[in-house]
């Protein structure tokens, strides 16, 4: 078995867990914050059979997009360490998914 850790967009998460739920994938979503802009994400997490990896990563590649944004976060600076006193064109979201073994998974 692998545990699953997804962190998306908040923009893609409904849609990408209507895909996992469709697909008969559970998952449990967790309202994060991301570190570099501050912007809300979601982390979902799931409990899957080794072989479901490669058709869990492909629901979430197709329903987890970038996109450009413009951002005035504090966390935006120029290579001299400065703040810029104008927005930055940033791109954002995707997903980031980490895997692990599970040795058990129960349900109630």
């Amino acid at each position: 078995m692998k545990l699953v850790i997804a962190f998306v967009q908040d923009k893609d998460c409904n849609k990408l867990t209507r895909a996992l739920n469709k697909a008969q994938f559970r998952s449990t979503r967790l309202a994060t914050t991301g570190g570099f802009l501050k912007s809300g994400n979601s982390t979902l997490i799931l409990g899957i059979e080794d072989e479901q990896v490669d058709d869990v990563l492909t629901i979430i590649k197709e329903h987890s997009h970038t996109r450009k944004e413009f951002s005035t976060s504090s966390m935006a600076t120029n290579m001299l360490g400065e703040m810029p006193n104008h927005p930055i064109e940033v791109v954002v979201g995707g997903a980031t998914v980490l895997i692990a073994p599970l040795e058990k998974m129960v349900r109630f």
